[in-house]
C-alpha cells in the first residue's frame, strides 16, 4: 500500500515537472523557429541585402563561394542569369517564412497544450527545415554568424522536444489544466454504480 502510494506520488511529481518544463519548451521552440522566421523574411524581401559570413550578403557570397566566380561580373555579364538566381533564393526564403510561421503557431498552441502529432511535427519539420540550411550553407561555403546559430537553434529544439517526448510523458501528453483523477481512483477503489448503491 506505501509503496504504490509512493509509486503514484512519484509519478505525480515526474508529471509535474514535465508539465512545468514543457511551459519553458514551447517558449524555445517558439523563439528559435521565429528566428528562422526571421532570416527567411530578409532572404525572400531583401537576398541582396542579408548579411552572411564576413558582413557580406548571403546571397553574393553563395554564389561566389560555390562558383569561384564574382557575383558582380555575373550581374553584368549575365544580368536574367544572377536575376533568376536572386527569384530562386526569395523562393527559398518564402518557403522559410511559411514554415515558420506553421512552426510557431503550432509550438503556441497544439505543442503548447502537449498533443502528440505537435511534437513529431516539430521535430520532423525542424529537423528538415535546419538540416536542409545547413547542408545549403556548407555546399556554397558560406557560413557567418547567423549560420552557426542555426547549429545551436537545433540543438536547443531537439533538447527541449528530448525532454518532452511522448514516451516520457506516458500514454497521454500532459495538459494544461486537465482534470485531476478521483480520490477513489487514486486510491484504487472502484466507483459506486447505480445497481450497487440499490443493494445497499
Amino acid at each position: 500500500m506505501n509503496s504504490n502510494t509512493a509509486q503514484r506520488n512519484g509519478s505525480g511529481t515526474w508529471a509535474l515537472l514535465v508539465q512545468r518544463w514543457r511551459h519553458l519548451a514551447w517558449l524555445v521552440l517558439l523563439v528559435a523557429d521565429a528566428g528562422l522566421l526571421v532570416w527567411g523574411f530578409g532572404a525572400a524581401a531583401i537576398p541582396g541585402h542579408l548579411l552572411g559570413p564576413g558582413g557580406a550578403p548571403i546571397l553574393p557570397a553563395g554564389y561566389e563561394g560555390y562558383s569561384g566566380g564574382s557575383w558582380h561580373q555575373l550581374a553584368i555579364t549575365s544580368p536574367q542569369t544572377a536575376g533568376y538566381i536572386t527569384l530562386v533564393f526569395r523562393m527559398y526564403g518564402i518557403y522559410i517564412v511559411a514554415f515558420g510561421l506553421l512552426a510557431v503557431a503550432i509550438a503556441a498552441t497544439a505543442f503548447r497544450r502537449g498533443d502528440r502529432w505537435a511534437w513529431w511535427a516539430l521535430l520532423v519539420g525542424n529537423t528538415v527545415a535546419f538540416v536542409s540550411a545547413m547542408t545549403y550553407d556548407r555546399v556554397v561555403g558560406a557560413i557567418g554568424p547567423f549560420e552557426w546559430s542555426e547549429y545551436l537553434g537545433l540543438v536547443v529544439i531537439y533538447a527541449s522536444l528530448a525532454v518532452t517526448a511522448p514516451v516520457l510523458t506516458g500514454a497521454r501528453a500532459v495538459r494544461r489544466g486537465a482534470a485531476l483523477p478521483a480520490p477513489e481512483t487514486v486510491h484504487g477503489a472502484r466507483p459506486a454504480t447505480h445497481d450497487q448503491g440499490a443493494s445497499a
